[in-house]
């Protein structure tokens, strides 16, 4: 797979490149230009980091770094049974135990929780460092509620950590977990101080528990740069405009100032008649003739009935 030419191979950590140095100089460095790529696109990319790891694994499967990172690279796209045996090979070749979590999560990526919470309870758990204490913890719970034991998962998070007033960088994603333990618990009235705790130690965005307090909350997030929400939003402005004006054009002038005023209108036009009673003259007429008219032929009708009475007698 293509690299871009900015990269060198030492972007990566120096004991991984210690590590790296067991192979030819060439290879090494071919090694090492596909573990940076692994690095930048895990995270975005998945798919394509992938790609990269295989290329790394077939050049230099016997260098535990490259294990691991391809692990990782399975790991992220969920090829859990890859990402297990890529872990195995990694902790037989450095005898460490930090990846012990993440091999417990793969069994249940694999549908197997009660792999995982054995692997709770293994040695292993108590040489791990705090970090990775809670990150097992987490793949404990996780595989009580794949069992449906939600109330035992509740239980498996409180700790002291989650108890803790202190933020550290896994303290978000403990309080999340708690709190969609506790929804899935039918705790629900508490789930929602313990997403406004994990959204305030959520500094970098690694949880949703912003949208999931704002969803328990009711309030609404709309996307302003989302064409569709803004042509809908144009809609309503435009739909009330129609409904006042319909189909008439609208002929009439605003002006903004007197000067405008006077320039439209003569000096006669803006007199006033103090003794006008509110009754325009010309529609005055029209309305008195309109009286007559009608009383004339009220008179026809009374006198033609008069005569039809009277030809009635004779």
């Amino acid at each position: 797979m293509p690299i871009p030419e900015d990269v060198t191979g030492f972007e990566l950590d120096a004991d991984v490149r210690q590590e790296l140095k067991s192979l030819p100089k060439t290879l090494a460095d071919d090694v090492a230009r596909n573990l940076v790529m692994v690095a930048r696109l895990l995270d975005g990319e998945a798919e394509e980091a992938y790609q990269y790891s295989r290329v790394a694994l077939r050049l230099a499967s016997r260098v535990a770094a490259v294990r691991e990172a391809a692990g990782f690279a399975s790991y992220m796209t969920q090829r859990y049974s890859e990402a297990l045996t890529e872990f195995r090979a990694a902790r037989r070749m450095t005898g460490r135990v930090d990846l012990w979590p993440v091999m417990a999560d793969c069994e249940r990526g694999l549908g197997r929780p009660e792999r995982a919470l054995a692997m709770a309870g293994e040695p292993e758990v108590k040489q791990l460092d705090k970090a990775g204490q809670v990150e097992m913890r987490l793949v404990a719970a996780g595989a009580r509620g794949d069992m449906e034991q939600f109330d035992a998962a509740v239980v498996t998070l409180q700790s002291p950590e989650l108890a803790s007033s202190a933020v550290h960088p896994w303290t978000a994603r403990l309080r999340y977990a708690y709190a969609e333990a506790l929804i899935a618990a039918g705790r629900g009235d508490e789930a929602r101080d313990w997403f406004a705790k994990a959204a305030e130690a959520d500094t970098d965005g690694t949880t949703n528990a912003s949208e999931r307090l704002a969803e328990i909350d009711g309030v609404e997030f709309t996307d302003a740069l989302d064409p569709e929400l803004a042509e809908d939003a144009d809609e309503q402005v435009e739909a009330p405009a129609k409904k006042r004006g319909g189909d008439i054009a609208d002929d009439r002038v605003i002006f903004e100032d007197e000067e405008d005023v006077e320039e439209y209108y003569d000096e006669d036009d803006l007199e006033i008649d103090e003794d006008f009673d509110g009754v325009v003259p010309e529609r005055a007429k029209a309305d008195k003739a309109d009286k007559a008219e009608k009383a004339e032929d009220a008179a026809a009708d009374s006198d033609a009935k008069v005569e039809d009475k009277d030809e009635a007698k004779g």
